[in-house]
């Protein structure tokens, strides 16, 4: 059988083939799933920081400077992350993705957002300019918060796949941690308007979100924030 034969053979079975659904309570791992039509259905969070300008620091600094910075920025979401109990589930290059379930899964995801941005502002930064005091260079990230239905499936093939996260939260968080370094943080207000009030309002009730149309994709209301969450 040629390629092409094998091809058409394979992509008429999953487009036949009956769907094997089933609700899932935890992040679901490789083994889980076949790479058949076998998905596990879950209701969560999905966080995406990316770092901002990685093009522009590949261009513009040395192979090893945007090495560090790639590697002290997701080194530090990813422990951030796993510290809320958010389960890692994909770096991209200069991007890491996370999910959350269960109690307070937008809260724990809002608040890694907010500790992010206090640790790229107080120990990134600071540390790269100790070391690299001649460098302009200074560290910005943004990251995006949703939550939805996910149906999660197995993608590839044998020995080279994937899970693949299809859904509104995992698209949109994406989206949001393509907007504008300007502010650090964005979430839906599905998002915001299940978070609990520490996360929406400072001791001296100021509001830490801005609530403003996402006027570049389908103008509905987001909401983005300067204010990070300390480290301790």
């Amino acid at each position: 059988m040629g390629l092409k034969d094998e091809l058409e053979q394979q992509i008429s079975a999953i487009y036949r083939a009956k769907w094997d659904e089933r609700d899932g309570n935890v992040v679901p791992g490789d083994n889980s799933l076949t790479l058949g039509n076998d998905a596990v259905k879950l209701k969560a969070t999905v966080l995406y920081a990316d770092l901002a300008d990685s093009t522009k620091l590949v261009d513009s600094y040395t192979a090893f400077f945007s090495a560090e910075m790639y590697k002290t920025f997701l080194h530090c979401a990813a422990k951030i992350i796993r510290s809320e109990d958010g389960v890692i589930t994909a770096y991209d290059g200069d991007r890491v993705m996370a999910v959350y379930l269960g109690d307070m899964k937008n809260s724990r995801a809002v608040r890694s957002a907010m500790k992010i941005h206090f640790a790229v502002l107080s120990i990134i930064n600071p540390a790269q300019q100790a070391i690299y005091n001649k460098s302009p260079f200074t560290m910005k990230h943004v990251v995006g918060v949703d939550t939805s239905e996910l149906f999660v499936a197995k993608t590839g093939v044998r020995g080279a796949n994937d899970l693949v996260w299809v859904g509104r939260a995992a698209n949109y968080a994406a989206k949001l941690s393509s907007l504008p370094d300007a502010y650090p943080t964005y979430i839906t207000k599905e998002v915001y308007d299940v978070i609990i009030d520490e996360l929406k309002t400072s001791n001296d009730s100021r509001s830490m979100w801005e609530a403003v149309r996402w006027n570049n994709f389908d103008d509905r209301i987001i909401y983005r924030s300067n204010w990070w969450y300390r480290v301790s």
